[in-house]
């Protein structure tokens, strides 16, 4: 078996703890911060991993993704132009009509109440969602 086949049979929590280790860095301590912030804000929270390599973290949907760069971690949030943004968290894909993100750069602090309201936000948009889905369609 190859590197990456055995490596995507392994559950989505252990590649994200091998992600967070192999940063190693401010990088992988911030990974994991938010992680823990996302967690703690939904203990239902389903951890996948996606695209070759995303941490993913859904519930009745994408919540948000947690990807690393050299010089931050990139939360985006794929819903979150829909989103409300009252602590000004969003810094990042600003423009776009559906995704809104989080860049967080070495020695930045993310405040953690205001992370958590947008985590909960997300979740109740995607439960919305996934209500009006269920509904059935009138007959013409």
């Amino acid at each position: 078996m190859n590197k990456s086949a055995s490596s995507e049979a392994l559950p989505a929590s252990e590649l994200i703890d091998k992600r967070i280790a192999d940063l190693a860095d401010w990088r992988g301590a911030t990974l994991s911060r938010v992680r823990k912030l996302i967690h703690e804000a939904d203990p239902d929270v389903i951890e996948e991993w996606k695209w070759m390599g995303t941490p993913v973290w859904s519930h009745d949907g994408i919540i948000c993704t947690g990807e690393s760069y050299k010089s931050a971690v990139k939360l985006t949030f794929l819903k979150g132009a829909s989103l409300a943004d009252p602590a000004k968290l969003f810094n990042s894909s600003l423009d776009g009509n559906a995704r809104r993100a989080i860049d967080i750069h070495e020695g930045e602090e993310l405040d953690a109440n205001a992370f958590k309201a947008l985590i909960h936000a997300a979740i109740a948009l995607n439960e919305s969602g996934k209500a009006s889905k269920a509904k059935p369609k009138r007959a013409k």
